[in-house]
């Protein structure tokens, strides 16, 4: 290209005259070129046409030809070539660089890592690498260190900045039997923890697992993009074809000029750009969203975004804090609870929970219960002291009776948004146990920003519809679906995606068929436990805010495709006409080196505005 563009014009000759530039050129071609003419070869075996047929073309075209005026004394076009591949490779570069920096986000998370740890064996404090930490070993971690791994505090106390992971800016205080997160800092106190997640069951592997593959997948608007692709570069060399016959038949150019004029048709027109526009868009959205403690899935997840029309919510756990206290005992509560603590000792349900430390703090033991059974929909009985025992909803009143007095306090119960749970013992209701679960603090916020953004709003939740519309009505939802049993939500999920599309928000553990069946689920985190496979998007901070921040980012992400998409459309499919010489009785013509520029510089125009998704203002964030 120096001596091609820049001696040889100012009179300088070259030893060895054109064979030096042929030589040279040559070794462009097999060095460097070798790789366009290889995937342009193999699409056409494959019946198709790819964005390489037209660099390897356009440039081939120009080499060849050079050789055939050198051998017959004309002048030559070896620079044209050699310029063209050379910026080609050039934009690569840089359109590389670019997404490297897009896809950071992976990299940095990796970084976040500690390296090694301080283990506390057999009574002897040992630093060793990240990698030799197992499950159940006693970790210590000083102030100002990173924790190693996620585990569970078992003496001291901190408070641990958890904002690397989560995205949370204030400090969180920690104490023993509190999960603590590998990657994190400790902020003040000493204290150990016993590891219970190490290497790649780690929340930080997780996430960094999920935003790689979110990173390589494609949209579903990337077919379409194929589709287009693999029509347009025929119909581009129809045109250069076209724009030969015209000046060379038609207009009577010289065999040279036509020729320049296809070539840079060829160049000018090759959509890279169309190639990058999705994926890079994709890196930029999805590493930024996991910085926010967002864990998009991949990029259908974020096309199905743009279609949403309702958000339906889970009631327990994601628009309540998920943590019932017991507010009331109706009848006699020693007996009330003696009978309700032994039938949920073994529940992990949040209302067994309460119903749990309710009994510890009034000092009544468990004893034990047999003969489980479950009342489908209803509860659960057993035998306790020979006698059948038995505990759950309301739906208990079709087989047992309930006095008035004791209806109506239920009811009053109920209308203050209080989960009403019957007790019963020896085939009659003893007593009722009122448990409250508070709505988080985000959740009025969210609700109403989401039915800002003109989104409908459902809560669908198995408790009954009085506390469930009492709830409601605190955070502003729309629509209650109560009553619903577990199994029958994804049914429910079905029946409402009939009138519009659905996004359903849930703890992704017992919601996992819904959150399958919704168009997109939200799971919401919780600590270190995530349920990757249950949700499109998972909120590492268990935070309502965060689904609107979600919805927000990942519409966001989907228009910058859309838009890379057009900008790399409209720019190849403009420059043709000028490349095509349609503007040279005015003095505008692109030659092949400058059409190489130009094709070089949308790819990485279109980079460019995908890392423009990283300045991107999002309501919801400080």
């Amino acid at each position: 290209m120096f001596i091609g563009m820049i001696i040889m014009p100012f009179g300088y000759e070259l030893p060895g005259g054109m064979w030096t530039m042929f030589l040279l050129t040559t070794a462009v071609m097999v060095i460097s070129g070798r790789q366009f003419l290889q995937s342009a070869w193999a699409s056409f075996l494959n019946h198709h046409a790819n964005m390489d047929t037209l660099v390897a073309i356009g440039t081939f075209t120009a080499y060849f030809y050079s050789i055939y005026a050198m051998l017959t004394h004309q002048p030559v076009f070896y620079e044209s070539a050699a310029f063209v591949i050379t910026f080609v490779l050039l934009g690569q570069v840089f359109e590389e660089k670019m997404k490297h920096a897009a896809s950071g986000a992976v990299e940095k998370l990796l970084d976040l890592q500690a390296k090694d740890a301080e283990v506390i064996r057999d009574g002897q404090t040992l630093k060793i690498p990240l990698t030799e930490v197992n499950v159940g070993d006693i970790i210590r971690v000083k102030p100002g260190q990173k924790i190693a791994v996620d585990g569970v505090i078992t003496e001291g106390s901190s408070t641990i900045d958890e904002s690397m992971v989560t995205g949370e800016s204030i400090p969180v205080a920690k104490k023993v039997g509190d999960t603590v997160i590998g990657a994190t800092i400790n902020n003040t106190g000493t204290f150990t923890f016993k590891a219970a997640k190490v290497g790649d069951d780690t929340l930080l592997a997780q996430i960094v697992e999920l935003v790689k593959k979110a990173q390589t997948s494609h949209a579903p608007i990337q077919k379409i993009v194929d589709k287009i692709a693999d029509i347009f570069v025929p119909i581009v060399i129809i045109i250069a074809i076209l724009t030969f016959v015209t000046w060379y038949i038609v207009l009577s150019a010289s065999f040279v000029q036509a020729m320049l004029f296809a070539v840079s048709v060829i160049i000018i027109a090759c959509p890279c750009a169309l190639g990058i526009a999705t994926p890079t868009a994709l890196m930029v959205g999805t590493g930024r969203s996991a910085k926010l403690g967002i864990l998009i899935k991949n990029g259908e997840i974020l096309e199905a975004v743009n279609s949403i029309k309702t958000v339906v919510f889970d009631k327990t756990g994601t628009i309540t804090a998920g943590k019932p206290k017991v507010t009331d005992i109706i009848g006699d509560q020693q007996q009330v609870l003696e009978v309700a603590v032994n039938l949920e000792a073994t529940s992990e349900h949040p209302l067994a929970a309460a119903i749990l430390t309710k009994a510890q703090e009034v000092g009544i033991a468990v004893q034990g219960a047999q003969n489980f059974t479950a009342l489908e929909g209803k509860g659960i009985q057993a035998q306790i002291s020979n006698k059948q025992a038995f505990i759950g909803n309301q739906k208990l009143l079709a087989d047992y009776q309930l006095d008035e007095a004791t209806a109506a306090k239920m009811l009053e119960l109920q209308n203050e948004a209080k989960t009403v749970v019957l007790v019963g013992f020896d085939g009659q209701i003893i007593g009722l146990i009122a448990v409250q679960d508070t709505p988080k603090k985000s959740s009025a916020a969210a609700i109403t920003a989401l039915k800002e953004r003109g989104l409908r709003t459902v809560m669908l939740t198995g408790d009954n519809e009085h506390v469930a519309q009492a709830i409601a009505d605190q955070v502003g939802i729309d629509e209650v679906l109560a009553d619903v049993l577990p199994g029958d939500k994804a049914a429910k999920i079905k029946k409402l995606q009939q009138q519009a599309p659905i996004a359903f928000v849930g703890d992704g553990i017992n919601d996992a068929p819904a959150l399958t069946t919704a168009n997109v689920g939200i799971a919401m985190g919780s600590g270190t436990d995530i349920a990757i496979e249950s949700g499109g998007i998972v909120l590492v901070k268990n935070d309502l805010q965060d689904v609107v921040l979600a919805l927000e980012l990942s519409q966001k992400t989907f228009n910058r495709i859309k838009l890379n998409l057009f900008w790399a459309f409209i720019y190849n499919t403009l420059g043709i006409p000028v490349a095509a010489g349609l503007f040279a009785g005015i003095g505008l013509t692109l030659s092949p080196e400058l059409a190489g520029i130009f094709m070089a510089l949308s790819s990485i125009s279109v980079v460019a505005s995908s890392l423009l998704l990283n300045r991107v203002k999002l309501s919801h964030t400080a």
